[in-house]
Protein backbone atom coordinates (compact mmCIF):
# COMPACT_ATOMS: atom_id res chain seq x y z
CA UNK A 1 0.00 0.00 0.00
CA UNK A 2 2.78 2.34 1.05
CA UNK A 3 4.69 1.59 -2.24
CA UNK A 4 1.29 2.17 -4.45
CA UNK A 5 0.70 5.55 -2.51
CA UNK A 6 4.39 6.46 -3.06
CA UNK A 7 3.96 5.73 -6.94
CA UNK A 8 0.73 7.56 -7.19
CA UNK A 9 2.80 10.65 -5.11
CA UNK A 10 5.39 10.87 -7.68
CA UNK A 11 3.32 10.54 -10.79
CA UNK A 12 1.22 13.54 -9.33
CA UNK A 13 4.17 15.80 -8.60
CA UNK A 14 5.70 15.12 -11.74
CA UNK A 15 5.54 19.04 -13.28
CA UNK A 16 3.83 20.07 -16.30
CA UNK A 17 4.93 22.61 -18.41
CA UNK A 18 2.81 25.22 -20.13
CA UNK A 19 3.12 27.84 -23.13
CA UNK A 20 0.60 30.85 -21.86
CA UNK A 21 -0.50 32.92 -25.02
CA UNK A 22 -1.29 36.77 -24.63
CA UNK A 23 -1.05 40.13 -25.90
CA UNK A 24 -0.38 43.70 -24.61
CA UNK A 25 -0.13 47.28 -25.30
CA UNK A 26 3.25 48.41 -23.87
CA UNK A 27 2.33 52.15 -23.38
CA UNK A 28 2.24 51.89 -19.65
CA UNK A 29 5.44 49.16 -19.60
CA UNK A 30 8.81 49.29 -19.51
CA UNK A 31 8.71 46.22 -21.95
CA UNK A 32 8.20 42.16 -21.49
CA UNK A 33 11.08 41.63 -18.90
CA UNK A 34 11.36 42.42 -15.44
CA UNK A 35 13.31 45.66 -14.31
CA UNK A 36 14.39 47.15 -11.27
CA UNK A 37 13.01 50.75 -11.74
CA UNK A 38 10.00 50.41 -13.47
CA UNK A 39 7.08 48.16 -13.98
CA UNK A 40 6.83 45.51 -16.43
CA UNK A 41 4.48 43.13 -18.61
CA UNK A 42 6.55 40.22 -16.98
CA UNK A 43 6.12 41.22 -13.49
CA UNK A 44 2.20 42.09 -13.57
CA UNK A 45 1.59 38.86 -15.70
CA UNK A 46 3.49 36.98 -12.85
CA UNK A 47 2.16 38.56 -10.02
CA UNK A 48 -1.41 37.68 -11.40
CA UNK A 49 -0.39 33.93 -11.84
CA UNK A 50 1.13 33.30 -8.36
CA UNK A 51 -2.39 34.90 -7.25
CA UNK A 52 -4.60 33.18 -8.64
CA UNK A 53 -2.17 29.57 -8.38
CA UNK A 54 -1.32 30.41 -5.04
CA UNK A 55 1.96 28.99 -5.82
CA UNK A 56 5.11 30.52 -6.69
CA UNK A 57 5.49 30.89 -10.50
CA UNK A 58 8.38 31.04 -13.29
CA UNK A 59 7.66 32.92 -16.19
CA UNK A 60 10.18 32.42 -19.27
CA UNK A 61 8.87 34.31 -22.54
CA UNK A 62 9.59 33.61 -26.15
CA UNK A 63 11.95 37.29 -25.97
CA UNK A 64 11.98 40.65 -24.36
CA UNK A 65 10.06 43.89 -26.31
CA UNK A 66 11.53 47.36 -25.04
CA UNK A 67 9.90 50.31 -22.90
CA UNK A 68 6.23 51.13 -25.01
CA UNK A 69 6.34 48.42 -27.24
CA UNK A 70 3.01 46.33 -27.86
CA UNK A 71 2.71 42.92 -28.81
CA UNK A 72 -0.06 41.44 -30.06
CA UNK A 73 0.83 37.71 -30.10
CA UNK A 74 3.59 36.70 -27.15
CA UNK A 75 3.95 33.61 -26.01
CA UNK A 76 6.02 32.49 -22.35
CA UNK A 77 5.64 29.31 -20.48
CA UNK A 78 5.83 28.37 -16.87
CA UNK A 79 5.78 24.79 -14.66
CA UNK A 80 3.40 23.60 -12.21
CA UNK A 81 3.55 20.06 -9.75
CA UNK A 82 0.04 19.15 -10.87
CA UNK A 83 -2.17 19.67 -13.56
CA UNK A 84 -4.91 22.53 -13.63
CA UNK A 85 -8.34 21.06 -13.12
CA UNK A 86 -10.75 20.85 -15.20
CA UNK A 87 -13.33 23.08 -14.42
CA UNK A 88 -10.53 25.74 -13.24
CA UNK A 89 -11.21 28.12 -15.98
CA UNK A 90 -7.56 30.05 -15.48
CA UNK A 91 -7.86 32.29 -19.03
CA UNK A 92 -11.05 33.68 -17.04
CA UNK A 93 -9.39 34.09 -14.15
CA UNK A 94 -6.65 36.24 -15.23
CA UNK A 95 -8.54 38.25 -17.52
CA UNK A 96 -10.46 39.47 -15.20
CA UNK A 97 -7.41 40.10 -12.86
CA UNK A 98 -5.14 41.66 -15.13
CA UNK A 99 -5.34 45.28 -15.96
CA UNK A 100 -7.02 46.19 -19.29
CA UNK A 101 -4.02 46.36 -20.92
CA UNK A 102 -3.03 42.62 -21.08
CA UNK A 103 -5.29 40.10 -22.90
CA UNK A 104 -4.53 35.89 -22.29
CA UNK A 105 -5.64 34.26 -25.47
CA UNK A 106 -5.04 30.42 -24.32
CA UNK A 107 -3.13 28.37 -22.37
CA UNK A 108 -1.42 24.95 -23.68
CA UNK A 109 0.27 22.18 -21.89
CA UNK A 110 3.22 21.44 -24.04
CA UNK A 111 6.37 18.41 -23.19
CA UNK A 112 8.31 19.41 -20.58
CA UNK A 113 11.75 20.51 -22.26
CA UNK A 114 9.45 22.86 -24.43
CA UNK A 115 11.00 26.36 -24.08
CA UNK A 116 9.64 29.70 -25.05
CA UNK A 117 12.44 31.33 -26.12
CA UNK A 118 14.80 28.50 -27.58
CA UNK A 119 12.42 26.17 -29.49
CA UNK A 120 10.86 29.27 -31.24
CA UNK A 121 11.46 29.27 -34.78
CA UNK A 122 10.62 32.45 -36.38
CA UNK A 123 9.38 35.61 -34.98
CA UNK A 124 7.33 38.68 -36.91
CA UNK A 125 7.20 42.28 -36.03
CA UNK A 126 5.46 45.05 -37.55
CA UNK A 127 5.78 48.95 -37.61
CA UNK A 128 3.24 51.37 -38.08
CA UNK A 129 3.82 54.64 -39.58
CA UNK A 130 0.86 57.19 -40.24
CA UNK A 131 2.02 59.85 -42.85
CA UNK A 132 -1.12 62.66 -41.67
CA UNK A 133 -2.14 63.69 -38.61
CA UNK A 134 -4.61 60.46 -36.95
CA UNK A 135 -5.59 61.51 -33.48
CA UNK A 136 -6.71 57.79 -33.09
CA UNK A 137 -3.30 56.21 -33.45
CA UNK A 138 -0.82 58.94 -31.80
CA UNK A 139 -0.01 55.64 -29.39
CA UNK A 140 -0.21 53.29 -31.71
CA UNK A 141 1.96 54.15 -34.67
CA UNK A 142 4.80 56.57 -35.67
CA UNK A 143 4.52 59.58 -37.26
CA UNK A 144 6.09 59.87 -40.83
CA UNK A 145 6.77 62.23 -43.63
CA UNK A 146 4.15 61.77 -46.60
CA UNK A 147 6.90 62.33 -48.96
CA UNK A 148 8.66 58.94 -48.29
CA UNK A 149 9.75 57.09 -51.13
CA UNK A 150 8.24 53.81 -50.07
CA UNK A 151 9.02 52.07 -53.20
CA UNK A 152 12.49 52.64 -52.64
CA UNK A 153 12.12 51.80 -49.09
CA UNK A 154 11.07 48.47 -50.28
CA UNK A 155 14.33 48.16 -52.73
CA UNK A 156 16.37 48.79 -49.49
CA UNK A 157 14.23 46.09 -47.63
CA UNK A 158 14.60 43.40 -50.03
CA UNK A 159 18.25 43.71 -49.91
CA UNK A 160 18.48 42.76 -45.86
CA UNK A 161 18.20 39.24 -46.66
CA UNK A 162 21.04 39.09 -48.43
CA UNK A 163 22.84 39.08 -45.19
CA UNK A 164 23.04 37.71 -41.63
CA UNK A 165 25.23 40.15 -39.38
CA UNK A 166 23.31 42.87 -38.16
CA UNK A 167 25.42 44.78 -35.68
CA UNK A 168 24.70 48.28 -37.59
CA UNK A 169 21.12 47.72 -36.32
CA UNK A 170 21.61 46.43 -32.89
CA UNK A 171 21.79 48.23 -29.53
CA UNK A 172 25.78 48.94 -28.33
CA UNK A 173 26.74 46.86 -25.25
CA UNK A 174 24.66 43.81 -25.15
CA UNK A 175 25.29 40.60 -23.98
CA UNK A 176 24.51 38.40 -26.83
CA UNK A 177 27.13 36.23 -28.41
CA UNK A 178 26.62 36.85 -32.01
CA UNK A 179 24.49 39.34 -33.75
CA UNK A 180 23.69 36.86 -36.75
CA UNK A 181 20.29 36.79 -37.72
CA UNK A 182 18.40 35.33 -40.78
CA UNK A 183 15.38 37.65 -42.12
CA UNK A 184 13.17 35.64 -44.46
CA UNK A 185 10.63 38.41 -45.41
CA UNK A 186 10.89 42.28 -45.03
CA UNK A 187 8.68 44.71 -46.90
CA UNK A 188 6.21 47.67 -45.95
CA UNK A 189 2.20 47.29 -47.25
CA UNK A 190 -0.25 49.89 -47.56
CA UNK A 191 -3.35 49.40 -45.33
CA UNK A 192 -5.80 52.21 -45.65
CA UNK A 193 -4.18 55.10 -44.25
CA UNK A 194 -1.57 53.77 -43.06
CA UNK A 195 1.50 52.08 -44.00
CA UNK A 196 3.28 48.59 -42.28
CA UNK A 197 6.59 47.37 -41.98
CA UNK A 198 6.33 43.58 -41.99
CA UNK A 199 9.64 41.77 -41.17
CA UNK A 200 10.30 37.67 -40.17
CA UNK A 201 13.10 36.06 -38.72
CA UNK A 202 14.84 33.65 -36.60
CA UNK A 203 15.94 35.84 -33.85
CA UNK A 204 15.93 39.66 -33.44
CA UNK A 205 18.54 41.67 -31.43
CA UNK A 206 17.69 44.66 -29.33
CA UNK A 207 16.47 47.76 -31.21
CA UNK A 208 17.10 45.70 -34.52
CA UNK A 209 13.46 46.84 -35.68
CA UNK A 210 13.21 50.21 -35.15
CA UNK A 211 16.38 50.98 -35.89
CA UNK A 212 15.83 49.22 -39.31
CA UNK A 213 12.91 51.13 -40.16
CA UNK A 214 14.73 54.55 -38.70
CA UNK A 215 17.44 53.93 -41.86
CA UNK A 216 15.33 53.13 -44.21
CA UNK A 217 13.86 56.25 -43.54
CA UNK A 218 16.65 57.88 -44.75
CA UNK A 219 16.27 55.89 -47.67
CA UNK A 220 12.34 57.05 -47.72
CA UNK A 221 13.83 60.57 -47.79
CA UNK A 222 16.40 60.47 -50.92
CA UNK A 223 19.26 61.06 -48.21
CA UNK A 224 20.73 57.24 -48.41
CA UNK A 225 20.66 54.89 -51.73
CA UNK A 226 19.95 51.66 -51.99
CA UNK A 227 23.30 50.70 -52.38
CA UNK A 228 24.25 53.25 -49.40
CA UNK A 229 21.83 51.01 -47.25
CA UNK A 230 23.74 47.75 -48.05
CA UNK A 231 27.00 49.61 -47.06
CA UNK A 232 25.66 50.73 -44.15
CA UNK A 233 24.67 46.43 -43.09
CA UNK A 234 28.13 45.83 -44.65
CA UNK A 235 29.64 48.41 -41.97
CA UNK A 236 28.53 46.61 -38.94
CA UNK A 237 29.08 49.80 -36.95
CA UNK A 238 25.70 51.09 -35.50
CA UNK A 239 26.85 54.44 -35.86
CA UNK A 240 26.11 54.55 -39.48
CA UNK A 241 22.93 53.80 -39.36
CA UNK A 242 19.75 55.58 -38.95
CA UNK A 243 18.39 57.00 -35.74
CA UNK A 244 15.80 54.74 -34.09
CA UNK A 245 11.94 55.44 -34.21
CA UNK A 246 9.60 56.05 -31.66
CA UNK A 247 8.58 52.45 -29.57
CA UNK A 248 4.81 52.94 -30.02
CA UNK A 249 4.85 51.96 -33.94
CA UNK A 250 5.96 48.61 -33.22
CA UNK A 251 4.19 45.31 -32.36
CA UNK A 252 5.04 41.70 -31.94
CA UNK A 253 3.01 39.94 -33.82
CA UNK A 254 3.34 36.53 -34.53
CA UNK A 255 6.38 33.56 -33.20
CA UNK A 256 5.96 30.11 -34.62
CA UNK A 257 7.44 27.08 -32.94
CA UNK A 258 7.80 22.86 -34.45
CA UNK A 259 5.07 21.00 -33.69
CA UNK A 260 6.98 18.55 -31.89
CA UNK A 261 6.69 20.41 -28.90
CA UNK A 262 2.97 20.02 -28.26
CA UNK A 263 1.32 17.51 -26.68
Amino acid sequence: MNCQLSIYLYFCSVKKRYFIYFSYKGTAYHGWQFQPNGISVQEVLTKALCTILRTEIELTGAGRTDTGVHAKFMVAHFDLETELPVKFNLISKLNSFLPKDISIAKLIEVKPNAHARFDAISRRYEYHVVTSKNVFKNEFAAKGSEHLDFDLMNQAAATLMEFSDFTSFSKLHTDVKTNNCKISSANWKNLNDEWVFSIEADRFLRNMVRAIVGTLFEVGRHRMSVEEFKVVIEAKNRCKAGVSVPAQGLYLVDIQYPNGIYI
